[in-house]
Formats: structure tokens, sequence, C-alpha cells
């Protein structure tokens, strides 16, 4: 038996063997740390035996499918514990989630959050009893009549979902088991930390028909240290939510009379505005022409594009003189209108076409979030319309224009290609070309990247990027989607050095993604704390007294005039007062002015960054404020704040 590892390596068995036994024949400390394994891209326990040629990756914790194992595991250990304390309930699903895990529980006495402080306490009893995790499997009627009789009712259901003659699996560990398709670890003493998280309800199969149920969230690692780790950056994450951020700073609100639709405040709307310069400022640069499309167009657009067909859940929807419209979801059909309104030739292309374009997507309410998740919102749209020869030029140009904004403001972030799904349009040699002009581009940049093979969209292979925030949270906000058929579906042409009519390949991209959206990731990045360029305040003026209102006047219209974003703090207030409420609304900059500063014309200055920088004349703070706003400096603290 040959078994052919990650690295291309190949091991030689003369018997068929567990991939445990195998992860112990390569080394004892990776059995240890394994969770789970891939065995031909199928994902396994580590209690499979193998037994001919195959293809094998071993998993740990620090992969997302190894993360997987070790979550759900933990998520049939709380299951377990729940059953112990509470044994009337009855289990719904426990599935592992990006961030640890939950399960889904029906409960006619509502859990508390002192009952979570039990159930981890009986979590760690059955830690320690270091139960072995066994998988075995029944018939679909054997399986039924095993619920039944545990009056396990959302279990049995689950069951008859499934077809005649289907082979149900399940794992127990001790006096418990579930049904399950795994993979699990092989024994509940690995989940060393844990913690449960909170709790919410759920509809049964997310149907709000269906009774609502308890979801108790929670998070398990292999060690405390990492646990610490994590709980420390939810606890940070709390202080930086960008919603009660948002309300302190007087950026932007809420209300029930739009729910998803942000109100922008006067502050927030500096912060939003600055953001739209940069994006100009940026785009003129690098060559891209901005136009501004109707926010409601007629259905036979919608239906030309496809959305109709497969977005109007979505969509809001009215009627104009009789006729059926929608209020765009996306800019890019309107695009495609643009580029149509006159004829086009290759010495046009490539064709870069940007718009801050206004969109709305109806949510849920329950998937409403601040400005992560609304229901209008401005996407920094832009289509670039080219020949086949000019997209690997033209990806590298996106590419490094999105590597810019993020590099402004200190984002790290990861780059994944996605390659052709199982229910792709277009020919084989299409998708080669495109596909190979993105790997390519990403070559040329020397850009580390990861595949997701079949993860691309419908009409076209893409390139996401997944920024990493100040305290380690991951946010996929940029991305480069090649498109081979809204050019084919609106029928776009050029005329090419041969004279013939060719149809141009479009790219779809975004840097920001949502603008609102990026406000938020920006308030909670910064802490509120912005560099002194995206500030809504960059200097607060705070005279001593009533006294020196007047020179304090004097210095904030020298500010105002050059250009320099200030307010003037007049209450009749101690200085002491004025200057903690400057740092509680996080102003880059403080100028104090009493009698020693007017009698010698200077100001004193206090900065977020360097607290008391002392006395200032002040052309010549403005002058190094203005080239620190210009250059868009970040200064170090602010990284840290």
């Amino acid at each position: 038996m040959k078994i052919t590892l990650k690295d291309g390596s190949v091991m030689e068995f003369e018997q068929a063997m567990s991939v445990l036994d195998v992860a112990k024949s390569i080394s004892e400390g990776l059995a240890r740390v394994a969770t789970s394994a891939k065995v031909d891209g199928d994902i396994v326990d580590l209690r499979t035996v193998l037994d001919k040629d195959c293809e094998l990756e071993i998993l740990t914790f620090d992969s997302e499918d190894g993360n997987g194992a070790f979550n759900h595991t933990a998520a049939h250990i709380m299951a377990q514990a729940v059953k112990r304390l509470y044994p009337e309930t009855k289990l719904a699903i426990g599935p592992s989630i990006a961030n640890g895990f939950y399960y889904d529980l029906d409960r006619e006495t509502a859990f508390t959050a002192e009952d979570l402080e039990k159930i981890e306490k009986e979590m760690k009893k059955i830690v320690k009893e270091a139960l072995p995790l066994e998988r075995f499997t029944k018939s679909r009627e054997e399986a039924i009549a095993f619920f039944k009789e545990k009056e396990e009712p959302y279990k049995v259901e689950l069951i008859e979902d499934l077809p005649e003659g289907a082979e149900i699996s399940f794992y127990k560990q001790g006096e418990f088991t579930d049904l399950c398709a795994g993979p699990h670890l092989m024994s509940t003493k690995t989940v060393k930390a844990f913690k449960l998280t909170s709790l919410a309800g759920a509809y049964w199969r997310g149907d709000e028909k269906n009774k609502m149920l308890t979801r108790i969230y929670g998070v398990a690692y292999p060690k405390k240290a990492q646990l610490d780790e994590y709980l420390h950056m939810m606890e940070e994450a709390k202080k930086r939510d960008h919603r009660k951020l948002g309300k302190e700073l007087g950026l932007f609100m809420m209300c029930e009379e739009g729910p998803g639709f942000p109100f922008f405040l006067p502050k927030g709307m500096v912060l939003k505005n600055t953001l739209l310069d940069y994006w100009r400022e940026l785009h003129k640069r690098c060559g891209y022409q901005e136009v501004s499309t109707p926010i409601i167009l007629s259905r036979h657009l919608w239906e030309t594009s496809g959305h109709w067909d497969h977005y109007k859940e979505n969509m809001y929807t009215t009627v104009i003189d009789d006729e059926d419209f929608a209020i765009k979801p996306m800019n890019c059909p309107g695009g495609m209108l643009v580029y149509k309104a006159e004829p086009r030739s290759y010495k046009d292309l490539p064709l870069r076409v940007g718009e801050l374009g206004l969109v709305h997507r109806h949510e849920k309410s329950g998937q409403l979030h601040g400005l992560m998740r609304v229901r209008c919102f401005t996407q920094d749209d832009a289509h670039i319309f080219m020949m086949p020869e000019q997209i690997r030029d033209e990806i590298k140009g996106v590419a490094a224009l999105i590597d810019e904004v993020y590099s402004l403001f200190g984002f790290k972030y990861h780059v994944e290609l996605s390659t052709r799904p199982d229910n792709s349009m277009g020919s084989d040699e299409d998708w080669e070309l495109a596909t190979e002009g993105l790997r390519g581009a990403l070559d040329d940049l020397g850009l580390d990247y990861v595949v997701n093979e079949g993860d691309g969209a419908f009409y076209g292979p893409k390139i996401d990027f997944h920024l990493t925030d100040s305290i380690g949270r991951t946010w996929q906000c940029g991305t480069i989607q090649l498109d081979m058929q809204l050019p084919q579906r609106f029928e776009l042409e050029y005329t090419g050095a041969d004279g013939e009519k060719h149809r141009p390949i479009m790219i779809h991209r975004v840097a920001f993604g949502s603008i609102e959206r990026f406000i938020g990731i920006l308030i909670e990045h910064f802490a509120g704390a912005f560099p002194t360029w995206l500030a809504p305040v960059q200097v607060k003026v705070l005279p001593i007294s009533d006294k020196y209102m007047d020179y304090a006047q004097k210095v904030q219209d020298t500010l105002y005039n050059a250009g320099i974003r200030s307010e003037i703090d007049s209450r009749a207030e101690k200085i002491g007062y004025k200057i903690r409420e400057a740092q509680m609304q996080k102003i880059p900059y403080m100028l104090v002015v009493g009698a020693k500063e007017e009698e010698a014309g200077v100001v004193s200055v206090r900065s977020r960054f360097a607290g008391d920088e002392g006395q200032k004349d002040l052309t010549a703070f403005m002058n190094a404020l203005k080239e620190e706003i210009d250059t868009k400096t970040i200064r170090e603290v602010e990284k840290e704040d």
C-alpha cells in the first residue's frame, strides 16, 4: 500500500493501517497534535483504516479542517454535559463553526448564564474522564427506532429526511451517543481549554415557522494560553465595537424608522467623504473614469443580467407606469449600459470605469449588524473592459491598487484564488484563459496565495483579499472577479485591429467593498482613534478661560483657513476637564491657549501620541500637521491604541 503525503513523499506499508498509526510512524509529536485527516480529499477520523493506495494529509488544530474536528468534539462534550445536568433537554444539531461551535437545544426552562457555568464544570469532568469516542453505524430504520426510544424528536426528523437504505453513523462517548457524520477526536481528553460564550435563539432548521430553540455558543482550544488569547481578543473587540464608538463619537446612528439603513451624522460624513476623496484621488491617478448609474432600473435589465431570476428575493421592487422596476442591488448592469452607450474600439481598451454606487439589498432583520450588515451601502465598484491579452496586466494593476489601500491603513492581508465551480458557465478555453490570467498576475506580483478549488463565481474565477485588523480578526473586503458572461448577455463588442467585432472580457472589482462596512472595520481597527488625515476633528482648541476666547478664535480661524478641521471648546469648564473630554473624543491634537500663549503668540500642544509636546509656533505646528495629513502618516501610537 502506497500513501502519498502532502509534501509528495511516499510511504509504503505491507498491511492496512489506521490514520493515527500512520501519523505515529511519521512522528510521535505529529500524532499527539493530529485531530483528523484528509484521504483523497475527504476529511476523515484518525481512526479510519487505510487499506489501499491513497493521498493523505494529517490535519492539526491549526488548519481549518482540523480545527473543525476539534470544535465538533467540543460540541458533543457540551451536549453530553447538558444531558447529564438537564436530561429532559432535547438535542437538535451541534456543528463546528468558523470560531468555535454551538449546539441547538430544546428545553422548557430557559438556559441562563448561571447554567452555562454549571455546564462548563460538567464539561471539565467529561474531559478528565478521557472518554474514547467510538464510531458505529445503524440502518435508517434502526437509527429512527434508537432515537424514538431516547425521545429525541429532532434527531428522528433528521434521519427521516435521509433516503431509504442509508447507513447512519453515530458517535458514542461514555453514556452519550449522538447522530453524527464526524470526524471527531479520538478522546475527550484532548479538549483541554474551552469557554461557553453566549446564548441565542435559533429557529429549528432556520425556519421562522418552526419552534425557537436555544443555541449555546462556545470556543475550544488545545491549550489554555490559546483560549486566554482568544478571550482577550473578544474583550478588546467589545471595547472597539463600532456601534458603541459610532454613537460615542457622533459618527452614525440607526433608527427603527429605517432598520438596516444607516444615518451618517456630521462627523461621520466628514469621515466618509474623506475616504471617498481618497478613493477618487487614487482612481484618477490609476486611469479610471467615474460614472454614476441610476438607483432604479427596469425589470428587463435585471432579467438580462440574471438578477431577476437568481436574486429577486433580495431586491426591492416597485411599479412605474405599469412596468416592474427594481432598486439596484449591484452596479454592474448599469455599467454594461454605459459601455454600450457608444461604439468601442480596441484603442479604447482597457476601459476602466469606477462608480461609488448606492445599492440596496434585502437582509433579514436578524442578520442586521451596525454598519457591517446593512440594507443599503455604497459600493466602490469598478468595471474594467479589456481584450484577452490585457488580463494579466489589468489584474496586476488592480492588485497593486488594493495593496496600496490596505497598506495605507496598516492592514496585513492574505490572498485566495478561487477556481471554476461545478455550476459554471462558459467554455473550458475561456476558464483556462481567465484562471491563468489571475494566477499569472499573482505570480508576477510575488503574492502568496491559497487556491480554493471550485469556489469561483459561476461566471468566472476570482481573487479575494482577506485583511487582518489590529486585534487579529480577518475581514474579506477586496475582490477581483473575471466575468465572461455579462459581456455576452449584454452583447458588448469592440472593433479589433482586424476590423472585426470582438467580445470584451470584464473585471468586476472592489477595494473597500462596502464603504459603510469598511468604515465599521476602520472604527474597530483604530478603536475610534483615526489617523489625523482621517479624523473628523483634527485639532481641538482649548482656551483656559473665557478671557482667552478671542485668541482661541484667532487660532481657530487660522487653522480653518489652512484647511485643518478644528473646533473650539468654549465651555466654562476647567482645562483638565476639557483635555479629558478631547481625549475621550480621540482628537489627535489639542491646542491649549492662555495668558502665556497669547503673550508669546504661540500654542501649547498636547497630542494623542506623545501627550504634552510643549509650546510651539502656530505656523510651525500647522506646517508639520499639514505634512502629516498630506502624506497620510499613521503615527505609531495609533497602531497600538
